[in-house]
């Protein structure tokens, strides 16, 4: 059954980056890219961005007027500074409830696309054997662990074939990662060859007749 084969090996690789990037980081690229769409969450985070920009210059202002010689001027800056603050405060209160719905939304949809998924496989595959393995290749008790937990004796089951391809994208992860840090250091000025014992000069020389 190639296509399940491929379904589980290609969902391994999904989770394996899913994993390597990080959920909050996730979360944070799909939360910037919502809010390039013209929602209400979007016009409010940029009314929220107008607003503290409102309170820093107006917090300037009110720093370069003195209190007692310029009272007046002072108290009305300071009107309008705690009133664009009060309002940025709300705005920054809602966007944050907004935002705290999304992540759950978000996180709940990530659950399903990997881990519900893999529920799913691995409950309705459970007895269905991924492929065989000829007959007196391995051990009885080889061929019982290749099987578990319900896969026909003789075969691989999709537990089985599931953990195999999640070992085996971490150790091909991990080699790329070697294999670019060691090409980034031999990138760098006096990085290649750095370290390599240098040769020794020969101190002995033809004497020389006096």
């Amino acid at each position: 059954m190639p296509s399940l084969l491929l379904t589980v090996f290609f969902l391994q690789i999904f989770v394996h980056l899913i994993n390597k990037v990080g959920a909050t980081t996730i979360n944070e690229l799909l939360w910037v890219l919502f809010n390039r769409f013209p929602t209400s969450t979007s016009r409010a985070a940029n009314e929220q961005m107008a607003l503290k920009r409102e309170v820093v210059r107006l917090k300037r202002e009110m720093g370069a007027v003195s209190a007692q010689d310029e009272f007046t001027k002072w108290a009305k800056l300071r009107r309008q500074h705690d009133k664009a603050e009060a309002e940025f405060n709300k705005k920054s209160n809602d966007t944050q409830s907004v935002r705290s719905k999304f992540d759950t939304a978000i996180t709940a949809l990530r659950w399903i696309l990997t881990t519900g998924v893999r529920i799913y496989l691995q409950f309705y595959y459970s007895k269905q054997p991924l492929f065989w393995i000829p007959e007196g290749w391995l051990p009885g008790y080889v061929e019982w662990t290749l099987s578990f937990p319900r896969a026909p004796r003789g075969s691989v089951s999709i537990q089985i074939w599931q953990l195999a391809c999640s070992s085996v994208i971490a150790m091909v992860s991990e080699a790329v990662v070697a294999g670019l840090k060691l090409r980034e250091r031999d990138a760098l000025p006096g990085g290649k060859g750095k370290g390599a014992p240098m040769g020794m000069r020969s101190g002995g020389g033809e004497k020389k007749e006096l």
